[in-house]
């Protein structure tokens, strides 16, 4: 992996010195002795850590984030556009906190099993694309954002990190109330008041007040309602934020504990990560400071729905189309084990999802609006199969289909900026390629070669 150093080697806390006088005065409840050693995280750097794709990068075994086996931490913050293998989705850039998720996974759920997961607040797609490298290949994970301006980011993430075990969706948190007992674990990563970002996000403190917490506390407990009757007996319920506020995390789930039928899953923690374990009553959760962390402002609890569980069978009125013979004929090499998997037509294109979750596909067809549900694999124009860009990138692609088009750093960027590049010997549909990690398609015809990476995905820097 090549990174490019920016202008800039690390973001600069650039607010004024001065907290909302109502934040400070409740942090200083919270921390007493300690807000100065807080305060002062916050005038410091904020840190850059990715976490890679071990299916197509493996990460070298330096500056590690502690609670996450692939996330790393950078020295500096480099221009991530700038790196094709970014692009070909070799690694996400997620803040070092938030990766604490996969201890709750890994210690509350056996996740070699089949599962089938939602993450509920999913955009712009890191929770997700690290709960598919979690989970195993014959589970499922939907994938949903509220907000549709938002899910142009949250489509590109998923495709780029390879998997096809996933649907994503646009829909409100109320609309899983008709997918009742499906999930073994839900993510409720919920808006919040954004106390976690003072130093990543500056413009979060200025947004914050306490009538703002107060909505967002209504707001998460809204939500939580609405997803409750979605999860299986027995299964999971993990709550996130990225706030401190106790209105936002241990009183909501408090509340929930009063509402519904639950207990806290506790989480064993190393001492030296200097996460911070919270109890009121019996809710248990988990906090993460700047000034105890390699990270910002982030907040954790699971809970497990009490009950035994049970498996809901559910009619579905909808089929599915399928391709015709001949194209399965031609697509097939395309793919790794074309026989595990469930090729089914939207529209003109040919996607493909593990059979083992058709049922629940056509679940959510039923029940959810679906943006995009597996891997697209080929999209039909006058008879032909043109391969799709998430063939391209998937971690089903046979290796040796197509030619292929190996391209040095400079090359790559061209190509990323749908400019036309060389490609010799090659013809036909074939594979650009930057260090073994697919990035896309060029058409390479006689007398031109035609670039089909997406133009809304060009990147337009120099």
């Amino acid at each position: 992996m090549r990174f490019v150093r920016s202008s800039k080697n690390s973001l600069i806390w650039n607010v004024s010195e001065e907290l909302p006088a109502d934040f400070e005065q409740y942090m200083q409840t919270r921390l007493g002795n300690v807000l100065d050693d807080f305060k002062q995280s916050l005038r410091k750097p904020a840190l850059t850590s990715i976490r890679y794709n071990a299916n197509k990068l493996q990460p070298l075994e330096t500056d590690c984030v502690p609670w996450c086996t692939m996330g790393r931490y950078l020295d500096e913050r480099p221009s991530f556009t700038l790196d094709p293998s970014f692009h070909g989705g070799a690694y996400y850039v997620q803040e070092a906190s938030s990766m604490f998720l996969e201890q709750a996974l890994r210690q509350s759920l056996d996740l070699s099993q089949p599962l089938v997961a939602l993450d509920l607040c999913a955009a712009p797609g890191g929770k997700s694309t690290h709960i598919l490298s979690l989970l195993s290949n014959e589970s499922l994970l939907i994938s949903n954002e509220v907000i549709r301006s938002r899910t142009s980011s949250l489509l590109e993430n998923v495709e780029k990190w390879g998997h096809d075990n996933v649907i994503v969706t646009n829909n409100d948190p109320s609309d899983f109330g008709r997918l009742k007992g499906m999930f073994d674990v839900v993510l409720i990563d919920a808006p919040c008041s954004g106390e976690g970002l003072f130093r990543k996000e500056p413009e979060a403190m200025e947004q914050w007040s306490l009538k703002h917490v107060d909505l967002c506390s209504a707001r998460q407990r809204r939500i939580v309602s609405d997803i409750w009757p979605a999860v299986k007996p027995g299964g999971l319920v993990v709550y996130s934020t990225c706030t401190y506020n106790e209105k936002e995390n241990l009183d909501n789930l408090t509340w929930l504990s009063g509402q519904e039928a639950l207990e806290f899953v506790p989480l064993r923690l190393d001492k030296a990560w200097g996460i911070e374990t919270l109890e009121q009553g019996k809710s248990v959760g988990y906090q993460c400071y700047p000034h105890r962390v390699k990270g910002e402002g982030f907040f954790l609890s699971v809970v497990r729905k009490r009950g035994d569980p049970t498996q809901e069978k559910t009619k579905t009125k909808i089929r599915l189309a399928h391709p015709s013979t001949s194209d399965m004929k031609q697509l097939q090499p395309w793919v790794e084990g074309p026989d595990a998997q469930c090729f089914f037509m939207h529209g003109r294109t040919i996607r493909m999802i593990p059979m083992s979750m058709q049922n629940e596909l056509l679940r959510a067809l039923q029940s959810l609006h679906v943006l995009a549900a597996g891997t697209a694999v080929a999209e039909i124009i006058k008879d032909k199969l043109i391969p799709e860009h998430g063939l391209a990138l998937s971690l089903k692609r046979r290796s040796g289909a197509y030619p292929s088009v190996p391209v040095a750093t400079e090359e790559a960027l061209d190509y990323l900026r749908k400019l036309p590049i060389q490609a010799p010997g090659a013809r036909g549909f074939s594979l650009v390629e930057f260090q073994g990690i697919g990035l896309g398609w060029i058409n390479v015809l006689p007398n031109r070669v035609n670039n089909l990476y997406p133009s809304e995905r060009r990147i337009r820097t120099k």
